[in-house]
C-alpha cells in the first residue's frame, strides 16, 4: 500500500442484505447536483445524500491509497469528517474472532468440530438450545441454531433504553445466559440464521482455550503483528479514542440521537472492534493475501454457503459478496450504534475497500455503501 495518490476532504447489528445488494444498481443520484469528476469521491457523495451525517471511503491497492470524505463530523456543525477517524466496526469484528480461532485450529488447540459443550459445559442449555450438538463450526457459521442475544439489550432498542443503559456492563457469560431465555431457532445444521451471540461464545471459547482473553489474543495475533496503530480493543471504556465523528441512531424514529458513548462489553467477539478505514484495508489485505491463515484455514473461511437473510453467501466469519464485474469479493458488514460499515476485498487481496458511515443506514444508504464496495473493487487502477 505505497505511493500515496491522494487525500480528499469531505465517511453489532448486522442486518438483512438481501434487499441491498439485489438493488444495488438503483441507487438514486442527485440528478441537481453537479458531481466531482472523481468515482470515488462521486460516490461518497452520492451516499452522504441518502441522509448520512458523515461519510469517508478507502480504496487500497499495492501502489495507490485513495480516499474520499463526505459531510461533517458532528451535526449542526462545518467540523469536517476528521482523516483516518476511528469509529466501531461493529460486525466487521466477527471476522477477526474467525480468525483468532482458525489460528487455533491451525496450531492444533481446537478443532472446527469440537462441541460448545466441550469447552463450555452448560454455558448452552435450555429452551431447546444444546452445547452437546452445536459445533464451533457451526457457531462461526451461523448454522448452531442459537437465538441472538440483541432483543434482550435495552440500549440497542431505543433511545430511553440507550440513555438508561449506555454504561452497563456485561459479561460474556450473562450474554449467553440471555440468549437461552429464548428458544432455539432451528436444529444445529438445519438452517441459517444470524446470531451475535455465535461469536460471543467464539470469545468465550478463545479464553477457554489460552487461558487469556479474547481481546489480548486479538492484539497479540492481529493487531501487534499488523501494527494496526489505530485498532482496539475497549472492553468496557464507553469512548472512542483519538479523532473520531459523532455517531448518531434515530431508533426507527425520524429523530437522532448521539450515541457515540457506550460500553461495548455487549458486543465482545461479536461487535466491540474500534478501528479505522485504513486498518480496516490493512487487515482484509493480509487475510485475503494468506498472511493470518495457513492455506487450509483461510480455505475453510472463504467456503461458503447460501445465507438467506442476507442475501449473500457466508463461511466462517467472512461474507461472499457478488461483484457487478463478475465474480465475487470477501467482507463484512458492521454496525454498532450509530457506526455502519461495509468493508472486504478482493480473493487475492491486492484490492480493498472500506466505507462507513455516521448514521443508522437504510436501505437507501446500504445500496449506495453495497455499489461503491463493487464499483470500486472491479475497478483496475494503473
Amino acid at each position: 500500500m505505497h505511493g500515496l495518490r491522494r487525500r480528499r476532504r469531505g465517511l453489532l447489528v448486522l442486518t438483512s442484505l438481501a434487499t441491498a445488494v439485489l438493488a444495488a444498481s438503483a441507487v438514486p443520484t442527485a440528478a441537481a447536483k453537479p458531481r466531482p469528476a472523481d468515482p470515488l469521491q462521486r460516490q461518497v457523495e452520492v451516499i452522504h445524500d441518502t441522509g448520512a451525517v458523515g461519510v469517508h471511503a478507502e480504496v487500497t491497492s499495492p501502489d495507490a491509497r485513495d480516499s474520499a470524505y463526505a459531510g461533517t463530523a458532528a451535526m449542526n456543525t462545518e467540523r469536517p469528517m476528521p482523516q483516518d477517524g476511528r469509529f466501531r466496526i461493529g460486525s466487521a469484528t466477527k471476522t477477526f474472532t474467525a480468525t483468532v480461532v482458525l489460528q487455533l485450529v491451525g496450531e492444533g488447540r481446537m478443532s472446527l468440530e469440537d462441541t460448545v459443550e466441550q469447552w463450555l459445559p452448560g454455558v448452552v442449555r435450555g429452551n431447546g438450545n444444546d452445547g452437546r450438538q452445536i459445533t464451533v463450526r457451526q457457531l462461526l457459521q451461523h448454522t448452531s441454531g442459537i437465538p441472538d442475544v440483541g432483543p434482550e439489550i435495552p440500549a440497542l432498542k431505543n433511545a430511553d433504553g440507550y440513555r438508561a443503559e449506555r454504561f452497563r456492563t456485561y459479561t460474556p457469560k450473562e450474554l449467553a445466559g440471555l440468549a437461552m431465555r429464548h428458544p432455539a431457532k432451528f436444529s444445529p445444521g438445519d438452517g441459517w440464521s444470524y446470531s451475535n451471540t455465535n461469536y460471543i461464545l467464539a470469545a468465550m471459547i478463545i479464553h477457554k482455550v489460552t487461558g487469556r482473553s479474547w481481546a489480548r489474543e486479538l492484539k497479540d495475533r492481529i493487531i501487534r503483528p499488523l501494527e494496526l496503530r489505530d485498532t482496539s480493543t475497549p472492553g468496557v471504556f464507553p469512548s472512542i479514542p483519538g479523532p473520531h465523528a459523532q455517531g448518531y441512531a434515530a431508533f426507527g424514529t425520524d429523530r437522532s440521537i448521539d450515541v457515540t458513548t457506550l460500553n461495548p462489553s455487549m458486543a465482545v467477539g461479536s461487535g466491540s472492534v474500534i478501528s479505522t478505514a485504513h486498518d480496516l484495508n490493512r487487515f482484509y489485505a493480509a487475510l485475503l493475501g494468506g498472511r493470518l491463515l495457513a492455506p487450509a484455514q483461510l480455505d475453510e473461511m472463504t467456503t461458503t454457503m447460501p445465507a438467506p437473510e442476507l442475501g449473500v453467501r457466508y463461511g466462517l466469519g467472512l461474507a461472499e459478496i457478488p461483484l457487478p464485474c463478475g465474480g465475487s469479493y470477501f467482507g463484512h458488514r458492521g454496525e454498532l450504534l450509530g457506526y455502519v460499515t461495509w468493508g472486504g476485498a478482493t480473493r487475492d487481496g491486492t484490492r480493498t475497500a472500506v466505507v462507513y458511515v455516521t448514521s443508522d443506514g437504510g436501505q437507501d444508504t446500504q445500496q449506495a455503501m453495497i455499489t461503491l464496495m463493487g464499483q470500486e473493487l472491479c475497478r483496475t487502477r494503473s
